[in-house]
């Protein structure tokens, strides 16, 4: 057969967003560590990426995950984020995705009832402890690396919206947080087209005026997520809220975003609107849930810093093999303007 590339990929969702798993086909690169490897990729390796997330093979509301070797002696595996705009440092629906093909293909030995084990990531090691049940992984809870605040009430003009007040925080990834009722809307899928293009516009006008960097990896930096952020209430002795993440290019998150959950965490505690121990349900725009606590608090930096844990749940969809014809006028596949749209300034 004509092939000149196949890949072995799990196909699987998180809470509804889609975190597939390359399995096989490609070779490890160079680095010291995830991040020098993340960028090994994004610099020298990027086909790869535009080859699974671009159409006709992909499409902007996935993440395709790549398991490699750790850099990390105390990791059982190392893995790296791709997403339709980047590689993403950290994300919570992906890890929980990755850990769940780990253990039920088998490449990390699952013990029941509970199995234990660090992945490697860009962002930093991070413990996961899954819930196993008859070769089942029920569930994953991941302790994230720390997450702070960078600003709180930050205030920012957006053109055709005005002044603005957004928070903005680091969860595993750079957040901009905006309180859907502060500029007219709802976390409900009947003003997604409204959320897109306001959170779109938002985002570039923020990141116009303020450059985040992490303080102990300049290599992370700048947005690409925001997250419209709704009240806390109390149901069931527990808080509750829910949020919409907008995802470069223009697209919702699935799931309630594990990353921003550990950002939403950050705020919260700066406000001082949660505490360490209490747990925080958060909740997509499809009705999901991440349950998340603050297992405790340390700093970063010149910055206070919470560190979070979140727990959510993945199921496998499919096991692909994903072929390149050498014929194929798409290599690097292609994207059209109704999915990779950018409203106007």
């Amino acid at each position: 057969m004509p092939f000149s590339r196949q890949l072995t990929v799990v196909g699987c969702h998180a809470e509804g967003e889609v975190g597939d798993v390359i399995t096989g086909g490609v070779l490890d690169v160079p680095g010291t560590t995830m991040f020098d490897k993340l960028v090994h990729f994004e610099t020298k390796k990027d086909s790869l990426r535009q080859f699974l997330l671009n159409e006709p093979r992909g499409r902007a509301s996935m993440n395709t995950n790549l398991v490699l070797p750790p850099c990390d002696p105390r990791a059982e595996a190392g893995f790296l984020i791709m997403e339709s705009e980047e590689y993403a440092p950290m994300s919570g629906s992906n890890i929980i995705c990755t850990s769940t093909v780990l253990l039920e293909t088998g490449m990390v030995p699952m013990k029941e009832p509970v199995t234990q084990f660090n992945l490697d990531t860009a962002a930093g090691l991070v413990g996961v402890t899954a819930e196993c049940e008859g070769g089942k992984c029920k569930s994953v809870e991941f302790d994230n690396v720390p997450s702070f605040v960078f600003a709180l009430d930050y205030k920012v003009q957006v053109p055709g919206i005005g002044e603005v007040s957004v928070d903005i925080a680091y969860g595993g990834m750079m957040y901009v947080l905006v309180d859907a009722g502060s500029v007219g809307l709802k976390v409900d899928n009947h003003y997604g087209p409204r959320l897109v293009e306001v959170g779109e516009r938002i985002k570039r006008a923020v990141e116009r005026v303020y450059k985040p960097i992490h303080p102990e990896n300049a290599g992370i930096k700048s947005f690409s997520v925001l997250a419209f952020t709704e009240p806390l209430f109390m149901e069931d002795g527990c808080k509750v809220a829910a949020n919409a993440v907008v995802v470069s290019p223009g697209r919702f998150d699935r799931s309630p975003c594990g990353t921003g959950t550990c950002a939403r965490l950050a705020v919260l505690h700066a406000r001082g609107q949660i505490k360490e121990g209490e747990i925080f349900k958060h909740r997509s725009i499809i009705g999901t849930e991440f349950i998340s606590r603050i297992r405790g608090t340390t700093q970063v930096g010149e910055y206070p810093a919470v560190l979070p844990t979140v727990k959510g749940r993945a199921w496998i969809t499919s096991f692909k093999q994903i072929v390149l014809d050498s014929t194929d006028p798409f290599p690097e596949g292609f994207r059209v303007g109704d999915q990779w749209h950018l409203p106007p300034n």
